[in-house]
């Protein structure tokens, strides 16, 4: 998977309520629900629900960092 195949993947589902489940390594994950707010060309945005913006990278999904289930 490239930048450019994640980018236009999360272009479908801008606005849209996705969970995000971010690996901390050793077995540790949080999981968000959240709604996709913006897309950069390096970065993404996501809204929690508490009005909080938290921002990841194309490259986390693509090393398996954070997985987006919709």
């Amino acid at each position: 998977m490239t930048i450019s195949e994640v980018k236009s993947e999360l272009n479908n589902i801008v606005g849209k309520e996705v969970t995000i489940k971010y690996n901390l390594g050793r077995n540790k994950y949080e999981k968000y629900d959240v709604v996709i707010k913006e897309l950069y060309s390096n970065i993404f945005l996501v809204e929690l629900k508490e009005n909080m913006i938290k921002s990841f990278s194309y490259t986390d999904v693509i090393t398996s960092t954070i997985k987006i289930i919709y």
